[in-house]
């Protein structure tokens, strides 16, 4: 052993007396890493979501759907009350979610091909499902001979 350290070896560890110990967690935490991968967590969680693919309609729900929309078209003036399921894609990553939402039909914006509710939502007439139309009492014959 080095004769320089000889008188200091043998001492007892330093502890200040005006700040208390700091546990061996805390300690530990100073030295770990930085966050260098921001976001790490938030992709692997996104990488593990569950995702449902595209359903196909069959040549009848196509017709069913198609009549729905034209009814709706002919009756837009009274904002009819409907429940709209829709897939709804994920941007970054194949496949998506089914959704189910309710309300008034504002409009049908032809050029964007898109259903407008009155609460602003905007649906792509191309990720409709199925359409429930739920018609004022006046309205409800008419709609069961269709």
């Amino acid at each position: 052993m080095s004769e320089k350290y000889a008188k200091i070896i043998n001492l007892p560890h330093y502890q200040s007396s005006r700040r208390p110990h700091m546990s061996n967690y805390d300690r530990a935490a100073q030295f770990s890493p930085f966050a260098a991968l921001t976001g790490y967590e938030a992709a692997v969680a996104e990488a593990g979501r569950l995702t449902d693919e595209r359903l196909e309609l069959s040549e009848e729900g196509a017709n069913i759907l198609n009549r729905c929309i034209s009814l709706i078209k002919e009756h837009i003036s009274e904002q009819p009350d409907v429940s709209i399921t829709f897939f709804q894609p994920v941007g970054h990553k194949n496949g998506g979610s089914y959704i189910t939402v309710s309300g008034r039909v504002k409009r049908i914006a032809e050029y964007e091909r898109k259903l407008v509710l009155t609460n602003k939502e905007k649906i792509a007439l191309e990720d409709i499902f199925s359409i429930e139309i739920r018609f004022p009492d006046e309205l409800q014959q008419y709609a069961n001979d269709e």
